[in-house]
């Protein structure tokens, strides 16, 4: 018998029939149009697929904040709670993030940065206060990459600025990173791996919706991450050109196993369950946000 459930195992495992753990939901104003019970469908469906946790980009995006505490974005989230789901929320996003970081020198990236944390923690706040959810994470969607942190000293200026607002939080902070093939892979590892030690839940995007890097580069630098360091699958292949906006197609994440690292996976709106989410976005002619 218990050769007999090994063998299943290994079946399924060589299949890659592995639960989407946790998966990241980007909120966009035209998912307002989905109805209540479409949304209680979806978090059903994501609870059934043996998700546990969601990971929400971002609860205030520039002007936008989703309709506030009694908006369709919390009243959503309240359902994915109801079908037991855990919420990480993301805090503010500055639509200009990845060209105001394109611009500043190290000094302004330091004050840009800062400005954007107090931002984040006011959003902190708002939600405690309004939104009323129960939340088992805080999630600051400004990315990292080691492209705009290529040099150690603002490498070690948003470390401190981190530690420090992880400091001011009620519960883990969270934040996503990728590569841009600037840094080695062990010194990337490094580096992330100084966050993590600092209590930070770091996420690390493999890259394979995107496809910038070579299979065998993004091999390279998963291969020099730490273990508390998580893997983000991409559930997409990005199909438009360079400098125009941002366009995906959904497509099967890597799930080859990720050894001891925590996975998630990315988004929803490009999984199966999800898809009248993507299809409601295509009807209304809305362009993905570019997660990177």
């Amino acid at each position: 018998m218990k050769r007999l459930l090994l063998v299943v195992c290994l079946l399924l495992s060589s299949a890659g029939v592995f639960a989407d753990e946790r998966i990241f939901y980007q909120p966009l104003n035209v998912d307002a149009s989905l109805s209540q019970t479409q949304w209680l469908q979806i978090w059903q469906n994501t609870a059934r697929q043996g998700t546990h946790t969601v990971i929400v980009q971002w609860t205030a995006y520039g002007d936008s904040d989703f309709g506030g505490a009694n908006g369709w974005l919390a009243d959503s989230l309240r359902l994915a709670q109801a079908q037991g789901l855990k919420l990480v929320l993301g805090l503010y996003m500055d639509p200009a993030y990845y060209q105001r970081i394109d611009e500043l020198d190290s000094a302004g990236l330091a004050t840009y940065w800062q400005s954007q944390l107090g931002r984040s923690l006011a959003q902190r706040q708002k939600l405690r206060k309004d939104w009323k959810l129960m939340v088992t994470g805080w999630y600051v969607p400004m990315e990292l990459d080691d492209l705009h942190f290529l040099a150690a000293d603002r490498r070690q200026a948003l470390q401190r600025q981190l530690k420090d607002f992880a400091g001011q939080l009620d519960a883990p902070l969270h934040v996503s990173a990728f590569s841009a093939g600037k840094l080695a892979p062990r010194v990337n590892g490094q580096w992330l791996a100084g966050l993590a030690d600092q209590g930070i839940q770091v996420w690390w995007q493999d890259g394979a919706g995107t496809g910038r890097l070579p299979a065998l580069v993004r091999d390279g630098y998963a291969g020099a991450l730490p273990c508390s360091v998580g893997i983000v699958q991409e559930a997409f292949r990005q199909i438009s050109a360079a400098g125009k906006a941002f366009g995906a197609e959904p497509a099967n994440p890597d799930k080859a196993s990720m050894g001891c690292h925590p996975t998630a996976v990315f988004s929803l709106r490009y999984r199966p369950w999800g898809k009248v989410i993507l299809d409601n976005q295509r009807k209304n002619k809305v362009d993905d946000v570019q997660n990177h």
